[in-house]
């Protein structure tokens, strides 16, 4: 098995001009293809193939990468329905190995480019770092601009589907001049289906967002001077002194997205409201000294808990993997102050426990009848 924990490579500083090689590197294709195997995705059948003649695909796909030859499958279209329903585009096997290949060079080169308070696909980062930085800024904004502050949440209409390519392309070139780069990053965001947008299902679609947004955070941090600003990928929450400052600020922004980004606000989910009413984000209703989980996150999981007994009847569903998803859910429930929900949850459900402060696990013990 190729090992997967390198040192990270040394990269140029400043205008990047030699990026390529880094790109093409062995150690970074071994590492691209070892990140492609964790979790569930060794066991596809396009992972199976590649990977019983793995040196000679390896190499067949750096020489194509190299020769500029290299072009990405079409995608497997299919619809998921939580949170919301979304059509989702996934690549071949082979094109997510050559989007870790770009990820892990590119990463670290925008990194700093990115502004602190950017939470979505950024290591160390994540939706509980964002919450604890929202409640941060609330109490922060309570203490200094008192209770009668008000809160802009916004996020933008469709914004995967409707990310401009060409004004993407320009955002590469103002950071990278290395021509054999650019023109496999082009390679990859003129294969994305339709006339416009980045297909959701994309390692690189994550990262192209973040590069895309950050001159919206930019303009939001240098140019207005936003003090409590926080994004998590097109989720945006910002606090303000005043509500007539608040409405000056959300109309600015609803300017640069649409002219400069092509982007725009949603209507529905763009709100003005004061600080006392907490906010709703990344999963939790957030106030300055308590976040509960949402109401739509309560139902998901109770739907889930309600359907588990009869797929593991059916053996649709292992105890294992009931143990998994409810101990994900629980590591998530535990950064609220949801202790009273996750026991309700358990009193109603005979086949489950509490066996730690915070950890759901399956009862094993129960009889299940084939």
């Amino acid at each position: 098995m190729l090992n997967i924990y390198k040192e990270k490579t040394s990269l140029p500083k400043n205008k990047h001009k030699n990026l390529f090689q880094y790109i093409i590197s062995q150690d970074n294709i071994d590492n691209a293809y070892c990140k492609s195997q964790l979790g569930q995705m060794k066991y596809k059948r396009g992972a199976i193939i590649f990977s019983q003649n793995l040196t000679v695909n390896l190499n067949n796909l750096r020489q194509r990468i190299i020769n500029g030859v290299y072009y990405p499958s079409e995608y497997h279209e299919f619809k998921v329905y939580e949170p919301k329903e979304r059509l989702i585009y996934a690549p071949s096997f082979e094109d997510k190995i050559v989007q870790h290949i770009i990820n892990n060079i590119l990463k670290d080169i925008y990194r700093p480019c990115f502004i602190y308070d950017s939470y979505s696909c950024i290591e160390d980062k994540g939706t509980h770092a964002c919450v604890d930085r929202i409640q941060t800024f609330i109490r922060q904004a309570k203490r200094n601009y008192g209770q009668d502050s008000y809160i802009i949440k916004t996020d933008i209409a469709k914004f995967f589907y409707s990310i401009d390519r060409k004004i993407l392309k320009r955002l590469f070139r103002k950071k990278i001049s290395c021509l054999d780069t650019l023109r496999l990053l082009d390679i990859v965001v003129d294969s994305s289906p339709n006339d416009i947008g980045l297909p959701l299902g994309n390692l690189t679609s994550q990262l192209f967002a973040n590069i895309y947004l950050n001159e919206l955070d930019q303009f939001c941090k240098r140019k207005l001077r936003l003090k409590y600003y926080v994004r998590y990928a097109d989720d945006i929450v910002i606090i303000i002194n005043t509500k007539d400052q608040a409405r000056e600020v959300l109309e600015k922004i609803k300017v640069y997205t649409l002219n400069i980004l092509k982007l725009n606000l949603h209507t529905k989910k763009t709100k003005i409201f004061p600080l006392s009413q907490g906010v709703n984000s990344v999963g939790f209703k957030i106030h300055p000294t308590y976040r509960l989980l949402r109401n739509d996150c309560k139902k998901k999981i109770k739907r889930k808990i309600r359907k588990m007994p009869h797929l593991i009847q059916d053996g649709k569903m292992t105890v294992e993997k009931a143990n998994q998803i409810l101990g994900s859910w629980s590591g998530h429930a535990k950064h609220g102050n949801s202790r009273n929900f996750i026991i309700n949850i358990l009193k109603k459900s005979e086949y489950l426990s509490l066996t730690n402060k915070y950890l759901l696990k399956t009862n094993q013990k129960i009889n299940i009848q084939s």
